[in-house]
């Protein structure tokens, strides 16, 4: 049996194949990386998230607690104890 030798117009056609192959290919592996990026973004924004709630979780289990308390008034409205005295670093 005798092979007969492919036309130009198939050699064509398999060339044109291999270039559309490559082409997606390389898009391919364009749209993973992006994914591998928002992925990652993603993850540290569930961790800061995480943290938060966390934060969140503990000022409402302790909300009763006069320490707690104290370090809410402390940081979030400026107050003092009556006997404290406060220094200012005006170095900065």
């Amino acid at each position: 049996m005798k092979l007969r030798r492919a036309s130009w117009l198939t050699g064509l056609v398999i060339v044109g194949l291999i270039v559309y192959a490559c082409i997606a290919l390389m898009n391919m592996r364009t749209k993973v990386a992006m994914a591998s990026e928002t992925e990652a973004e993603l993850r540290q924004r569930a961790e800061e998230i995480q943290e938060t709630n966390a934060a969140l979780q503990y000022a409402i289990d302790n909300r009763y607690d006069e320490k707690t308390i104290e370090d809410i008034a402390r940081d979030k409205l400026g107050l003092v104890l009556p006997d404290e005295v406060i220094f200012y670093d005006s170095g900065k």
